[in-house]
């Protein structure tokens, strides 16, 4: 079945998030999905949007409960709801949001799921025999950037070789950092190690031989043109396999890996949530978890009266 046409009230909400909030293509397909949603619901029930009532949403909300839908994708769906009605109500659309008190199910906050320092470094160096040299120098750049530098994949993407004023991001190679612009539009600073450099200048001597003349990008596909995050992911997943990774290696992945093991090598909680861009500390906090998690399997493993012979 068809999903509904979204209205033009949607449409222009979700343009607002795109061109004021900048926000990623992922995230933006997730709000769409969960607006198309909305709309269904309110046709089934034959239910204005404008009026909708927050009897009439939390019955929405009951729908999709029974319909097994995980308590993170109900709290992803009634954010986009709810967003969507706090920007009716900034535009004298509605009088109230009817989805301000609703709540999904509550659910415990899963741990990111991070390599192990070994397997990282090995995904790094990982040298694909007799592979296109372009391709596996992009792909080099492609592990460096997001673990060297602990970056999120549309900041990747959005990297280009120099600045320039539409730039979304920019690599300074004389103060050896990536300038990336991160959720709700904030930029930062990124420092890169000698390896990332390292595979950024390897890139840089082969990039010729696919880039198109006057591409922007830092990173470009076959035909030329800015890589895409779907790209990215399928690189990535395709390099990780051939590695002989033991688990499916995604971009965010190496993120949270650069974050866990700069914790645990540094202890600076403050450090990691400037270098990942993080709003609130609460959101860095999780790898504190992460990290005595790896504490308690070392204790384990080495500690004589960890476990009962």
């Amino acid at each position: 079945m068809q999903p509904p046409k979204l209205t033009d009230e949607q449409q222009r909400y979700l343009d607002h998030l795109r061109v004021q909030r900048r926000l990623a293509e992922r995230t933006l397909t997730l709000y769409t999905e969960a607006l198309e949603r909305l709309t269904a619901l309110a046709l089934a029930g034959d239910v204005p949007l404008l009026r909708l009532t927050a009897h009439q949403a939390r019955r929405f909300l009951a729908q999709l409960h029974q319909a097994q839908l995980s308590p993170r994708t109900l709290a992803l769906i009634l954010s986009a709801w709810r967003g969507w009605y706090r920007w009716l109500g900034q535009n004298g659309m509605v009088s109230a949001n009817p989805i301000v008190d609703l709540r999904p199910p509550k659910v415990g906050r899963p741990l990111p799921k991070a390599l192990a320092v070994d397997d990282a470094v090995r995904l790094a160096d990982y040298e694909e025999p007799n592979a296109d040299p372009v391709g596996e120098a992009l792909d080099r750049c492609i592990v460096e950037l997001l673990y060297g530098g602990g970056i999120r994949v549309s900041e990747l993407v959005g990297l280009d070789l120099r600045y320039v004023p539409s730039s979304l991001g920019w690599i300074e190679p004389d103060t050896q950092e990536a300038q990336v612009l991160g959720k709700g539009a904030k930029r930062r600073s990124v420092p890169l190690g000698g390896p990332a450099l390292k595979a950024i200048q390897d890139w840089l001597a082969v990039r010729p031989q696919w880039a198109q003349d006057g591409e922007p990008a830092l990173l470009v596909h076959k035909r030329g043109r800015r890589i895409t995050p779907h790209q990215v992911r399928a690189r990535l997943k395709q390099r990780a396999l051939h590695a002989g990774m033991p688990t499916h290696v995604h971009p965010h992945m190496l993120r949270h890996s650069f974050a866990s093991h700069l914790l645990q090598s540094s202890g600076d909680l403050r450090g990691v949530q400037e270098l990942l861009g993080h709003a609130n500390i609460s959101t860095t906090q999780v790898y504190t978890r992460l990290d005595f998690q790896h504490l308690a399997k070392v204790y384990d493993a080495a500690h004589p009266r960890a476990k009962k012979k």
